[in-house]
């Protein structure tokens, strides 16, 4: 190489942001395999390249001998003298190589190490970046569908949305813009791996910070959260300013900001809820829209046996259980709901036995 490829690799570097002693060294590594395959040995063989200058050094080390009985490795007394005059039987000499068509070769060899070096660099930018995005929400378009897979173009790169991680029933078209929750990054050899998805809770959790500018400055927090993706989420908040109501906030003028979550979660229902450390009011609370009629706990198993009208009891349980399933997994609570009717029996029960041991 010349000063010219020497100017060459320098303003790739500078541009693409690479370590020159890191180009380099990378071009040491992959030339000597280059001149070992031309020199026809693995053994011994030395090269570096001048920092400065750009010129390619090769020597081969071979000892010195006095019967040579393998050139590869080495090298006569007299031969050894013309290179090293103090030279010895036994010493090991550096023979400096000339290839013939290394010129060729390592200019071949530099542009397929910038190339690969360019684009490791270009993996370790993304990759950087997208590790710092893991839990936020990134918005892209569908580029293609392949084998059960989404890949949603990002910009610099292109993403993975499985789609057993999008809502259920969703379809998505080429050209889509979506917006999905960053679950992890992977490096890998081809680059880094992006997988999304929309059917987490945190997904929910996001887009209410997107939303709601009140959540995002910390004057309301999201305490805990369940969904049912693509059906219903429970959503508990509290507000650390009394003078803000955080469902109000969340709600948004006229339902503006949770309206536009359920358009993104494709009419998902969205219950959002005050939380309260009092169990009973907050178990009432979780089972919205349900009205309840009383609640009563026990603390020590964390278990709720919830009373409601008899219209209001398949509301309460909801649909496959879903809406009571997602109060318990919202509260932390082992909630059993029943009507009205039932609860009336089971007084009259109650009163019948108390009667019964006190008769006898």
């Amino acid at each position: 190489m010349n000063k010219e490829f020497c100017f060459y690799i320098e303003q790739i570097c500078r541009e693409k942001g690479l370590s020159r002693e890191d180009v380099l060294a990378s071009l040491e590594s992959a030339l000597l395999s280059a001149a070992k395959k031309l020199i026809g040995t693995k053994k011994h063989v030395n090269l570096r390249i001048d920092p400065e200058t750009c010129e390619i050094k090769i020597t081969l080390r071979k000892r010195v001998v006095e019967n040579v009985e393998n050139p590869k490795e080495e090298i006569s007394i007299e031969e050894a003298r013309d290179i090293d005059p103090e030279a010895k039987v036994g010493d090991f000499v550096n023979i400096p190589v000339e290839l013939k068509d290394f010129g060729r070769i390592s200019a071949q060899t530099a542009k397929q190490v910038i190339f690969q070096k360019i684009r490791e660099a270009e993996r370790a930018a993304v990759y950087n970046e997208f590790k710092d995005k893991v839990g936020k929400i990134v918005t892209g378009t569908v580029a293609r569908k392949e084998k059960g897979i989404y890949f949603i173009n990002l910009g610099r790169t292109d993403a993975i949305l499985p789609i057993r991680e999008t809502l259920p029933g969703e379809r998505l078209k080429m050209g889509d813009t979506i917006k999905a929750y960053v679950r992890e990054v992977r490096a890998s050899s081809k680059g880094p791996e992006i997988v999304l998805t929309r059917t987490a809770p945190e997904f929910v959790a996001e887009l209410f910070k997107m939303e709601v500018p009140e959540i995002e400055d910390g004057i309301v927090q999201i305490k805990k959260i369940a969904r049912e993706p693509g059906e219903r989420t429970k959503i508990a908040v509290i507000s650390t300013d009394p003078s803000i109501d955080p469902v109000g906030a969340c709600v948004g003028m006229k339902g503006t900001r949770v309206q536009g979550i359920v358009r993104e979660l494709r009419g998902e229902r969205i219950d959002i809820i005050h939380w309260t450390d009092d169990p009973r009011l907050l178990i009432a609370r979780a089972l919205t829209p349900a009205v309840v009629d009383r609640v009563g706990v026990n603390e020590e198993d964390k278990t709720a046996m919830v009373v409601v009208s008899d219209q209001q009891l398949s509301q309460a349980i909801g649909r496959r259980g879903q809406n009571v399933k997602l109060a318990m997994k919202l509260t932390g609570w082992d909630i059993d709901i029943i009507s009205e009717t039932e609860f009336a029996k089971l007084k009259q029960q109650e009163a019948e036995t108390v009667f019964k041991t006190e008769k006898e």
